[in-house]
This record gives structure tokens, C-alpha cells and sequence, in this order.
């Protein structure tokens, strides 16, 4: 069997179970030679007794506007069954929100491992956001399973679609530094535009598209090389 590792976002009320003893390291761990006696504590009582030298300045992961830094932090949870189980806090860097992860993996990982398999549950939000925002993902009025089965189906297609179409535009047309790669948000609206309610004036349509990327483009730019000078 392959090793596997598992993530999962937890609130801050619930509770640990951590080895008493001294924090000594960046890692937050106690871990002693003598069998460990065990306290259990609420994730946010443990997050405000890790010290200010255990906090590391990682990345989650791209976003749409460049690296997603974050402070984190990991505390090795106690636990009879084998395995490593940790609990990563994940901290704002500009307001200083705290989320908490529960870790579990055959052994003990560096908090860089942690952090790279935890980082894309943003992306699978993303993406649930925007099969809300472009295909109705959540607007089913239905009571059943097969309708709710039918709806999902439909609208999966319906984001599928807009997928490809992104795909092949790339492969056919590279992205420049004047304009940001077609979306599948921009595609959704020519497609509305043109197909679903077809306009007299289409070249001010395909203008219009034209324009709104390059000024993304600019943005993207923008806020990248001031995301540089802060880091």
C-alpha cells in the first residue's frame, strides 16, 4: 500500500491532544524519551502558546495575483494509533487570522510538505466557486437525487466546456505581456454575447474582450512587482 498523506481544515474550537512539554525549536514538538504525559487543549489555546520564532513564511501556492504567503506553523499532536498527526496554523500576514489543518501521515514531515498538500483546498474552493459563478452550479431548485444528479451533471458539462475551449485557445494562442490568456470567465461572456444572445455590433463585442484583458494584464503586472517590493 502507498503511503498517503491527508489534510483537513479543522475549526478552532476543537480539541488536541499535545505532549507536555517545553517548545525548544522552529518546530513546535515535544517530544520526550519517557512516556509523554498528554493534555488536550483547544486549537486556538494551542495556536496563542506557540512562540514567535516558530512561525515560517511559506507559500500555499499561486493565486490569481501571484504567491500566497502566509505565516505557518506546526505542533505534533499526540495520538496512541501510528502514524504523524500535526496541526498545522496557517496566519495572515496582513490581518493575522488564524486557520488550523489537521495532518496525518505515516511519518513525521517538514512543515514545507505540509503546507505544499494543503494548499490546494484553495484551488478545489476555487473551482467549486466558479462552477457556481459560471455554470449554476448551486442554483438547482430540486428535492430529489435524480434531478439534483441531472442539474449537477449539466452544469459540470457546462463548466467542462468552457474548460476546453480555455485549453485550446492557449495552445492556439500563447499569452503575450500586453493581454492576460483568454478565462473561462471572459469566454462565458462571449459566448453569451454572441451565441446565446447574438449582438449586431460583434467587433465592438471582440473589442471589448480585447480591452478588459489587456487591462487585466496591467493589474496583474501591477500588483505582482508590488508583491515583490514587499517581500
Amino acid at each position: 500500500m502507498r503511503a498517503t498523506r491527508s489534510t483537513a481544515a479543522t475549526p478552532s474550537y476543537e480539541a488536541c491532544w499535545r505532549n507536555a512539554a517545553p517548545a525548544t525549536s522552529s518546530r513546535w514538538h515535544a517530544r520526550t524519551k519517557s512516556p509523554p504525559a498528554e493534555r488536550k487543549f483547544r486549537a486556538d489555546a494551542l495556536a496563542k502558546k506557540v512562540p514567535e520564532r516558530a512561525w515560517q513564511k511559506l507559500s500555499a501556492g499561486t493565486g490569481a495575483k501571484g504567491h500566497r504567503f502566509y505565516d505557518w506553523a506546526v505542533i505534533d499532536l499526540a495520538d496512541p494509533a501510528p502514524g504523524s498527526r500535526q496541526l498545522p496554523i496557517r496566519r495572515n500576514r496582513t490581518t493575522g487570522e488564524l486557520a488550523y489543518y489537521r495532518c496525518y501521515s505515516p511519518r513525521p514531515v517538514p512543515l514545507a510538505e505540509l503546507v505544499r498538500v494543503a494548499g490546494p483546498r484553495w484551488r478545489v474552493e476555487e473551482l467549486l466557486q466558479a462552477g457556481k459563478g459560471l455554470a449554476a452550479l448551486d442554483e438547482h431548485q430540486v428535492r430529489r437525487y435524480a434531478s439534483w444528479s441531472r442539474w449537477v451533471t449539466l452544469a459540470m458539462l457546462a463548466h467542462t466546456f468552457l474548460a476546453i475551449v480555455r485549453a485550446h485557445e492557449h495552445a492556439r494562442h500563447p499569452a503575450s505581456d500586453a493581454r492576460i490568456p483568454l478565462t473561462c470567465n471572459e469566454i462565458q461572456h462571449l459566448f453569451i454575447a454572441l451565441v446565446v444572445r447574438p449582438a449586431l455590433d460583434a467587433v465592438h463585442r471582440l473589442v471589448r474582450s480585447d480591452w478588459r484583458r489587456r487591462h487585466q494584464a496591467r493589474s496583474q503586472t501591477s500588483h505582482y512587482r508590488r508583491q515583490a517590493a514587499q517581500a
